[in-house]
């Protein structure tokens, strides 16, 4: 089946492609959420009138993607957490931790951005990198100190 994204979707295309799809995926999950379109006559060229305008919150959407990645980018985070003996951690920190300590900074991410591998073990210094969007990525230093009894 032919349609076309209303919005980019990083596996198919950005906004305004035509791509095409299994028919179950289209019928059950990118038509009825809003995220793609039937590519017939008359969306093809409601589409063609909408690409400037789509064009344009894209780069205002990458504009305000790249401040917030170069705000990112400045950032250390420090997240204290409780270590046994030899500096073990109870536990380990996770994307949702850090999604936390970069919230109550002021910055608003959601912790599924954030490309942890898995989870921090150890007592350190790490980058963690942050996926703001297909293309546009942010560095955070995190690092990971004993807690203060």
């Amino acid at each position: 089946m032919e349609i076309i994204l209303k919005e980019t979707i990083p596996s198919l295309g950005k906004a305004g492609d035509m791509v095409k799809v299994a028919n179950g995926y289209a019928r059950n999950f990118l038509l009825p959420k809003g995220k793609a379109i039937f590519a017939d006559k008359k969306n093809m060229s409601q589409i063609e009138r909408q690409q400037a305008s789509i064009l344009n919150k894209a780069a205002r959407e990458r504009d305000e993607f790249d401040a917030l990645a170069v705000k990112l980018g400045s950032l250390e985070i420090s997240i204290p957490v409780r270590v046994g003996e030899l500096d073990r951690l109870y536990g380990s920190v996770t994307n949702l931790d850090i999604a936390n300590v970069i919230e109550s900074q002021g910055y608003s991410i959601d912790r599924k951005k954030i490309q942890l591998d898995e989870p921090i073990k150890t007592l350190g210094e790490f980058e963690v990198p942050v996926k703001l969007s297909p293309d546009v990525k942010a560095v955070v230093k995190v690092n990971v100190v004993p807690q203060e009894s």
